[in-house]
């Protein structure tokens, strides 16, 4: 699909967005390993660097992903007149750039730091989930502090005000984009369920080491909070994908075209026939008619920590 459908200023977006969330689930399996084996990890600092910092800078990228997709469908419902101009691809490929930028910057930090620690009361190596004391407060406290307010908290407004602005305008005409608004909405509560949780309590575990919460309390809410975020990445394809019909619609189209066109090459006489007709090529359109929002598609993510 990637290569059949119309490089569109919204489907670079949306294909960087895949790019990303299959870069974090990429690296799912390493935790979702340890985690089974008792928070014990047995592959050496090295890779849980390379799993911790691609596991929450994608994370991040994703969410700055999603914002940047709900800016590009804001311009082109509530600004049509505007949308050429700003709606460019050179504008599309400067937020990749963008997204790539915090990407790294947010996985810099945990590349360049100590990771695993040994608990030998428990017998275990853990992976970023046991941290001393001193570097939590002075490193990381501040690095997810930055992380919460950059690249959650600010996309999160862009998003909030973005999506608010798009349904106010669809609203004047429910019935015709009654689809529209679903994915939308839709879009809207999925990343506040999956993320929200997540990143609150990851602020919450940082915040203070005065609090007197036991680091035990907020572990297990918190791990089913991450695994919460990370399933956003999972479901981000069904949301700006196979929820809208016209998209649907354009795959069957397309595999209808493949087939007809692997009957013509294999039948002599369909050959012949069609020897004088022009191809016909399937565009997988990411945006509809003139007046009406874009086709939906898109995430992403969050963080860890025990403490010791």
């Amino acid at each position: 699909l990637v290569f059949r459908t119309k490089h569109l200023p919204s489907t670079t977006l949306l294909i960087n967005l895949t790019l990303v969330d299959c870069l974090l689930l990429m690296v799912l399996p390493f935790r979702i390993a340890y985690h089974f084996r008792g928070n014990n990890w047995e592959l050496g600092e090295p890779l849980c660097r390379i799993v911790m910092a691609v596991f929450y800078g994608n994370m991040y990228g994703s969410v700055w992903c999603l914002a940047f997709v709900a800016l590009d469908r804001y311009v082109a419902v509530v600004h049509p007149l505007r949308a050429r101009t700003l709606r460019s691809q050179r504008m599309s490929l400067y937020m990749t750039g963008m997204v790539w930028v915090v990407i790294l910057a947010a996985m810099l930090p945990l590349l360049l730091s100590q990771q695993t620690y040994r608990l030998n009361e428990l017998n275990i190596m853990t992976c970023h989930d046991a941290l001393p004391g001193g570097e939590q407060e002075n490193y990381f406290l501040p690095y997810f502090s930055t992380l919460f307010a950059s690249c959650f908290l600010l996309p999160f407004l862009i998003m909030l005000f973005c999506h608010s602005a798009v349904l106010h305008t669809l609203m004047a005409e429910r019935t015709r984009y009654a689809n529209a608004i679903r994915v939308t909405l839709l879009v809207l509560i999925v990343f506040i369920v999956c993320l929200l949780p997540s990143n609150v309590l990851l602020l919450q575990t940082y915040a203070d080491s005065s609090l007197d919460v036991d680091g035990e309390d907020l572990y297990v809410p918190y791990m089913i909070s991450l695994a919460s975020s990370a399933f956003n990445s999972c479901i981000d394809p069904f949301i700006f994908y196979f929820v809208s019909p016209e998209f649907r619609k354009k795959v069957k189209s397309m595999l209808c075209c493949c087939d007809n066109h692997e009957n013509q090459i294999s039948s002599p006489r369909n050959m012949s026939s069609s020897s004088g007709q022009k191809s016909k090529v399937i565009v997988l359109p990411m945006s509809s008619r003139r007046g009406t929002p874009e086709s939906e598609n898109r995430l992403s993510p969050n963080c860890r920590y025990h403490r010791s």
